[in-house]
């Protein structure tokens, strides 16, 4: 095998690939990428058995071939390199060198046969959904999935597709860990012919979501994203994303969301974040408790470490209610702040024990829930 590839090209490869490739040693070829020289170009795989990125990416080839080898080591000898063009040269062993300008590295490969094959990607049932608005569902949701819960649908993202009139559906995603929510939707066109059912529902697991927004935000070319019964598949410019959905059934997030009521309490969303940032500096490190007192128009602040001391402030907030006090964990509501964009936002509770809805004012398009933490 032997190529030639502008390093610009191959280094978008590698750093597409990063996210995909296992870093746990549990089969070490799962490190590698596989790197296939076609008449077409050079065809470059990473994948973790759940997940498969492949792309197809310009490139000279002087004679066809394929290897796997070291995904991290190859972005690190790109990041270092400055020539413009870069040679790649595999020999019957597998060892790769590659070559640029008086640099020259010499690589240890493996045979492309022991590289995992990908699952055919089923075109029945599969529902093309514009990307438009789906970034910014992902950002708005992504915060609250959980991390190895053991609670396994707990560590994906639920989308929902629901028909609506002949050219529009609701696109709706929830994430939540068991201490937040948060659930987002927008309006999409879509062709209600290409809905197998009034309401499709999948979970997608957070690396493939984090993966498919790294990919959404890269640049404003449209793809083409689907699902069929067990698959996610994202195509866009000769690149193809594939992840398994995970199977299983998803928490009634709506028994969870409180109901809306008159009492709100409106307050500034950069207020609020500043405070609980500066508060938040003396809570206790693995907690990050922090206490809310409400009263009449205004909201107190304030944390207390005995080995640090303690910090209170207040801001202003429109509240007509009763006073009352409750605790927060101040990262989860800096998560929550971090997917609003208005200007001003609402909390709702109950009682001081009661799940808080938050919300951005004016926006019934994205709902928060926090729990709150004895303080």
């Amino acid at each position: 095998m032997k190529v030639r590839i502008q390093r610009q090209d191959l280094l978008t490869a590698l750093q597409r690939v990063q996210g995909v490739v296992e870093k746990r040693n549990t089969m070490p070829i799962l490190a590698n990428i596989l790197l296939e020289a076609k008449s077409e170009g050079l065809d470059i795989l990473a994948t973790d058995l759940e997940l498969a990125m492949r792309g197809l990416y310009k490139a000279t080839v002087d004679e066809p071939g394929s290897v796997t080898f070291s995904a991290r080591k190859l972005f690190e000898i790109l990041k270092e390199i400055r020539e413009q063009e870069i040679q790649l040269h595999v020999a019957d062993n597998s060892w790769v060198t590659i070559k640029a300008g008086r640099s020259e590295f010499r690589v240890v490969g493996l045979p492309s046969q022991d590289y995992p094959s990908l699952p055919a990607i089923e075109r029945d049932g599969l529902i093309p959904l514009p990307a438009a608005g789906l970034l910014e569902l992902i950002r708005r949701t992504i915060f609250a999935v959980g991390d190895n819960d053991t609670r396994y649908v707990l560590n994906g993202v639920l989308v929902s597709i629901m028909s609506g009139n002949a050219k529009t559906a609701t696109l709706r995603l929830v994430g939540t860990d068991g201490h937040r929510l948060a659930m987002a939707e927008e309006e999409v066109v879509i062709d209600q012919a290409q809905l197998p059912a009034p309401e499709t529902k999948v979970i997608i697991p957070k690396k493939a979501a984090i993966e498919i927004r790294r990919l959404l935000e890269e640049d404003d070319n449209e793809p083409l994203i689907g699902f069929t019964k067990n698959m996610v598949i994202f195509r866009k410019s000769g690149l193809v994303l594939t992840s398994r959905v995970m199977e299983g059934a998803y928490p009634n997030y709506q028994q969870v969301m409180p109901k809306e009521s008159p009492q709100k309490i409106k307050i500034s969303k950069d207020e609020f974040e500043g405070a609980i940032r500066r508060v938040s500096l003396l809570s206790k490190d693995k907690s990050y408790a922090i206490k809310l007192s409400f009263t009449q128009d205004r909201i107190h602040l304030s944390s207390s470490n005995p080995d640090l001391g303690e910090a209170n402030e207040e801001i202003s907030a429109e509240h007509q209610g009763e006073d009352f006090s409750t605790g927060f964990n101040a990262r989860y509501l800096l998560d929550v702040l971090g997917a609003i964009e208005g200007e001003s936002l609402t909390l709702q509770m109950e009682t001081p024990l009661s799940p808080c809805l938050i919300q951005e004012f004016g926006n019934p398009k994205f709902k928060a829930v926090v729990m709150p933490v004895k303080v």
